[in-house]
C-alpha cells in the first residue's frame, strides 16, 4: 500500500515537477566538455524519495541526540557528528572541555604528519672498539636510546590483559651481539644506558600523583624498557633512573646467553666517536600509534611528544613538543585557538579541547588512515575490547575512549550502510564515572541506528 506523504514532502515534490523540463538531452556544450548526462536530473522526481528518506534520518538522529542531552549529567558536554562534510548535529563544538585521552587523537595527527607513519625509532648497541676476534668487547658497551616507546621484554608484554601487544622486543638485541660475536665486555665499564635525546623531566608537576603510584604512566626517558618499571608483578615499581635500569636488563639478557660481563651496568653517554655494533628497530610509526590509540597508552603519548620536540625545534622536552604539536595542527587549518595542553597524553586536567577540534582531527585523511584504523573498535579490541558487547555499535564503533575523574570522552567513526559517521563527544562534571559510560553508549546507540528512516522506494510517488 502506497504510504501518505508528508506536507513538506508534497512541497518538495511540487517544486520537483515543475523542473521536469530540465530532464533533457546533453547540451552540445556538455558533450564538448566530455560531460556523461545525469541519469537521474538534480530536481527530478525519482530523486525526491532519497531527498526525503536523507531529511527524515537526519530529523531522527537530531531529535534522538536531544533526547540523550536531556540527562542532566550531560550539562557541560559537547557533541558533533559529521558525514562526508554534512554536519548532522552540533552541541556547543566550540566549548573547551577537559578531553582526557581524547587529546591522544591530536598528538597521533602531530606524530603522523611529522613524522610520517613508517618511521621507525632505533636503539643502538655502540662502542669504542670493535668485537675482537676471541669475542672480547673492551667495555663499556653503550645503550644508547632512541625514544622507542615499545621496547619491551617478552614477561612484560605478556603481562598485558590485551593480546598479543605491539612492541619492539629487546631480546633480540642481546640476540644480535650475541649472533655478531660478543662474548665478553671486558673493563670496569659494563653496559652503560645513554638517555641523552630527550631531557630527563620524568612526570608532569601537575599530575595527580595517583597516576604514577598507579601506574599509569611510566618514568619518561628516551632510553625506557617495560614502560621504565623494575618490576611489574604484583605491582609495579618505576626505575629511579630508567637508562641504567635498561642497561641492566641488557646486561642480564647477554649473561643470560653466554657473555661475561666485567663491570656493572650504570649510566653514561655515549663517546662521539662510539659505533653501532648492533641496532634494534621498532614498529612502524602507524602500529606504535595503534598501540597508543587502542590501549590508550600514556607513556607512549608522552616520548611522542618529546620526539616530536626533538624533531622541531631541537630539544627533547614536553615543552617544546607541544609547540611542535599546535604548528602542526595549525599548519592542517585546523581550529587550535581553544586548545590548552600541558601534555600529550591527556592525563592533566588542566588540558582543554574542543569536539570541533577533535573531529577536525580525525577528519583528516582517509577514514581508514593510520590514526584512523588504529582506533579501538568496539566489542573488539584495546579500551573497547569488553565494552559494547550486544550493543548495536558493537563491531561498528571505531573510537578513542577518554576517562578521568568527573570526565569522559568519545571520539572516533561509526561504519553503516553509507559513509561512516564522525563524531566527537566530552563531557565534563560527571558525578559518577557510570554516568559517562552510559552517556556514550545512549549516543553511540543513536549513531549505529542512522540511517533510521524508510527505504526510498516505499516513498516513491
Amino acid at each position: 500500500m502506497r504510504r501518505w506523504l508528508a506536507p513538506a514532502a508534497l512541497a518538495v515534490l511540487t517544486a520537483a515537477a515543475t523542473a521536469l523540463a530540465l530532464d533533457t538531452p546533453p547540451t552540445p556544450h556538455q558533450a564538448k566538455a566530455g560531460l556523461a548526462p545525469l541519469k537521474a536530473p538534480l530536481l527530478s522526481l525519482r530523486r525526491v524519495p532519497e531527498l526525503l528518506t536523507q531529511t527524515i534520518a537526519d530529523q531522527r538522529l537530531a531529535q534522538q541526540l536531544d533526547q540523550v542531552f536531556k540527562d542532566p549529567a550531560a550539562a557541560n558536554s559537547c557533541l558533533l557528528v559529521e558525514q562526508t562534510d554534512r554536519r548532522l548535529y552540533t552541541r556547543n563544538p566550540d566549548r573547551p572541555l577537559i578531553p582526557a585521552s581524547n587529546l591522544k587523537v591530536l598528538t597521533a595527527l602531530a606524530a603522523l604528519a611529522k613524522l610520517g607513519p613508517d618511521e621507525r625509532f632505533s636503539t643502538a648497541a655502540k662502542a669504542a672498539r670493535p668485537i675482537q676476534p676471541d669475542g672480547t668487547l673492551a667495555g663499556p658497551l653503550y645503550l644508547v636510546g632512541g625514544g622507542d616507546p615499545l621496547l619491551e621484554t617478552a614477561d612484560y608484554a605478556a603481562s598485558f590483559k590485551n593480546q598479543p601487544q605491539i612492541h619492539t622486543p629487546f631480546e633480540q638485541l642481546a640476540d644480535d651481539l650475541v649472533a655478531k660475536g660478543l662474548k665478553h665486555i671486558a673493563g670496569p665499564g659494563g653496559v652503560q644506558g645513554d638517555e641523552s635525546r630527550y631531557d630527563t623531566q620524568r612526570y608532569i608537576p601537575t599530575w595527580k600523583p595517583r597516576y604514577i603510584t598507579d601506574a599509569e604512566v611510566g618514568p619518561q626517558s628516551a632510553l625506557m624498557v617495560n614502560d621504565g618499571f623494575t618490576q611489574f608483578k604484583p605491582r609495579h615499581t618505576a626505575a629511579a633512573a630508567p637508562a641504567a635500569h635498561a642497561a641492566a636488563v641488557l646486561s642480564d639478557l647477554l649473561k643470560g646467553r653466554g657473555v661475561s660481563i666485567d663491570g656493572p651496568a650504570g649510566q653514561n653517554p655515549a663517546p662521539a666517536g662510539a659505533a653501532t655494533i648492533s641496532e634494534l628497530r621498532s614498529p612502524p610509526l602507524r602500529e606504535v600509534v595503534a598501540e597508543m590509540l587502542k590501549e590508550s597508552d600514556n607513556t607512549t603519548a608522552e616520548l611522542l611528544t618529546k620526539e616530536l620536540g626533538r624533531r622541531a625545534g631541537g630539544q627533547g622536552s614536553t615543552t617544546a613538543g607541544l609547540k611542535a604539536v599546535r604548528s602542526l595542527l595549525d599548519a592542517a587549518h585546523l581550529p587550535t585557538a581553544p586548545l590548552q595542553a600541558v601534555d600529550g597524553s591527556g592525563l592533566d586536567r588542566s588540558d582543554r579541547a574542543t569536539c570541533g577540534l577533535i573531529l577536525a582531527a580525525l577528519d583528516t585523511g582517509d577514514a581508514q588512515g593510520p590514526l584512523q584504523s588504529g582506533l579501538p573498535t568496539a566489542a573488539k579490541d584495546g579500551t573497547l575490547a569488553q565494552r559494547f558487547q550486544g550493543h548495536p555499535a558493537a563491531g561498528r564503533l571505531r573510537a578513542k575512549t577518554g576517562s578521568l575523574d568527573g570526565v569522559a570522552g568519545l571520539s572516533g567513526f561509526v561504519d553503516g550502510p553509507g559513509a561512516p559517521l564522525v563524531f566527537s563527544l566530552l563531557v565534563n562534571d560527571l558525578a559518577r564515572d557510570a554516568q559517562g559510560r552510559a552517556l556514550q553508549e545512549s549516543v553511540a546507540a543513536v549513531l549505529a541506528r542512522y540511517p533510521d528512516a524508510p527505504a526510498p522506494d516505499s516513498l516513491a510517488p
